[in-house]
C-alpha cells in the first residue's frame, strides 16, 4: 500500500491509536479546533463491543471537563443519570453499612457531583461528535518504527502503512506504543474473577424484587473475606456485576456457562441469597473473565520525539476509585489542546515536541496521587478489614471532595 507522508511538518499528521474515551476525546478536542487528526481503531465498527462496559462516574475537573470544554455539557446532562449516583457498601449479607443517597432530581450544580453514564452511551455521544471519516476502523497496530525528526511509520494488521508526525498512544493496558517509551508492563493485582449481568427483562420481573432492592438505583458493593461482588444498574435496565477474589493469575472460569455459575456460587457460598439468585439468572452468553492489572504508581518515562501515551496506556489502574475513564478523558482534552495550540501557532517539530514533553511532566504529577488512592482502595475493599475498611475509604474520599456525609 502507499505510504502517505507529511509534506509540511508545521501541519503534522497526528495519529491516535485506540478509540476508547481517551482517544475519542483527543480527536474531538482537535477537530473542534480545526486541527485534522486520524484515529486508528482495531475494532471493525463502533458496534463491536456495545455489550461491554458498566457505568462511569464522571467528575467536574476531568471527565465532565473534557466534554464541557468541547461544547458537550448539554449532551452529558441529557444522557447522564443523577439517580445512579446512589452508592451502597455492604458485607456479604447484603445489608448496607454505608449508603449515599441519590441527589434530588432537580439538582443542577454538577461541581461536586459525579453523575453516572453508561460507557456505551458515552462512546456513542463521542462518536456522533467527531468527523466520521477521521476514524479508521479495522486498523489493529502491528508494528511501529521510528524515523527521522520524530516521525514514526505505523504498520497495521490489514496491511495499511502510514507515517505520522505525532503518535498518541491511547491503546489501553497492552499498548503497542508503550514499549517505545517504557519498559513497564501491566502487573497482576492478585485479584481476578468474572463479569456477569442480569438482562433488563429478567431484572424487571416481580420475583426479582429482592435483587432490585439489594442493588438500589446505582452501585452496590458487597465486600468481605477478601472477595467482592460489585453491582451496577445500567441505564437500559441491565444490572451488571463483577465477582472478584484473591487468587493466582492462572485461575480460570470453566467455558461452560453452567459450570462457570457453579464456581461463582461456590465463591459466594455464604453470601446473601439474592446474590445467588443473581448468579443463577445471569445471562449465559455474557460471562467474561476479569483479572485486574495495574502499572506502577508513579509510572513515567523519558520523553521521546513524536510519541506520547494517555489513559490506560500511560497509567493503568484498577476501577476502585472510578478514576480510569476520568483520567483518560482529561488526558485526551489536555494533549488535544497542547497539539492544537502548537499547530495553530505554526511551531516546528522540536517546539511542538517540547510542549508535549512539558505536558507529560504535568500529567505524571496529576495522576500519581490518583493511582496511589486507587491502590489503597483496592486493599480497603479486598482486605481482611472489609466491609468496614471499605466504608472508611468511601467516607475519606467524600470528606476530601467536600461532599456531605
Amino acid at each position: 500500500m502507499s505510504t502517505p507522508t507529511s509534506s509540511n511538518h508545521n501541519q503534522p499528521h497526528i495519529a491516535i491509536i485506540g478509540g476508547g474515551p481517551g482517544g475519542l476525546v483527543t480527536l474531538l478536542t482537535l477537530s473542534k479546533r480545526g486541527i485534522p487528526a486520524t484515529l486508528y481503531e482495531r475494532d471493525a465498527s463502533r458496534t463491536a463491543r456495545v455489550h461491554l462496559g458498566g457505568m462511569l462516574d464522571l467528575d467536574w475537573e476531568s471527565g465532565q471537563r473534557a466534554l464541557r470544554e468541547n461544547g458537550m455539557e448539554d449532551s452529558f446532562r441529557k444522557y447522564s443519570r443523577r439517580d445512579a449516583e446512589e452508592m451502597r457498601i455492604c458485607g456479604k449479607d447484603g445489608v448496607p453499612i454505608f449508603h449515599e443517597e441519590s441527589p434530588e432530581p432537580d439538582a443542577d450544580d454538577l461541581r461536586h457531583a459525579r453523575p453516572e453514564i453508561d460507557r456505551r452511551v458515552l462512546l456513542d455521544v463521542l462518536h456522533d461528535a467527531v468527523p466520521q471519516d477521521a476514524i479508521k476502523w479495522g486498523h489493529a497496530l502491528a508494528s511501529i518504527k521510528p524515523l527521522e525528526d520524530g516521525r514514526h511509520e505505523l504498520t497495521f494488521a490489514n496491511g495499511a502503512v502510514v507515517v505520522a508526525d505525532v503518535v498518541v498512544g491511547a491503546d489501553g493496558a497492552h499498548s503497542r506504543i508503550r514499549p517505545l517509551l517504557s519498559s513497564a508492563t501491566p502487573i497482576y493485582h492478585g485479584v481476578t474473577g468474572a463479569e456477569i449481568s442480569l438482562p433488563a427483562a429478567a431484572a424487571a420481573l416481580p420475583e426479582n424484587r429482592d435483587i432490585n432492592e439489594g442493588v438500589g438505583k446505582g452501585t452496590c458493593m458487597l465486600a468481605q473475606d477478601e472477595k467482592i461482588v460489585a453491582l451496577q444498574r445500567n441505564g437500559d435496565g441491565r444490572i451488571r456485576a463483577y465477582v472478584w477474589h484473591r487468587t493466582t493469575l492462572d485461575w480460570a472460569l470453566p467455558h461452560d456457562p453452567k459450570e462457570a455459575k457453579k464456581v461463582l456460587h461456590e465463591l459466594c457460598a455464604d453470601w446473601a441469597p439474592w446474590v445467588h439468585k443473581f448468579i443463577e439468572q445471569a445471562d449465559e452468553t455474557a460471562i467474561y473473565p476479569r483479572p485486574l492489572f495495574h502499572l506502577p504508581v508513579g509510572h513515567r518515562w523519558a520523553h521521546k520525539s513524536g510519541l506520547t501515551l494517555i489513559g490506560d496506556a500511560a497509567h493503568l489502574m484498577s476501577p476502585f476509585a472510578g478514576a480510569g475513564a476520568n483520567l483518560a478523558m482529561r488526558d485526551g482534552l489536555d494533549i488535544g489542546l497542547v497539539l492544537a495550540d502548537a499547530v495553530s501557532k505554526g511551531l516546528d517539530w522540536k517546539e511542538r515536541d517540547a510542549a508535549v514533553a512539558a505536558w507529560e511532566e504535568g500529567m505524571f504529577a496529576r495522576v500519581e496521587p490518583e493511582a496511589a488512592i486507587t491502590a489503597q482502595n483496592l486493599e480497603a475493599f479486598m482486605g481482611p478489614g472489609a466491609p468496614h475498611s471499605a466504608r472508611k475509604a468511601m467516607q475519606d474520599a467524600m470528606a476530601q471532595a467536600g461532599a456531605p456525609q
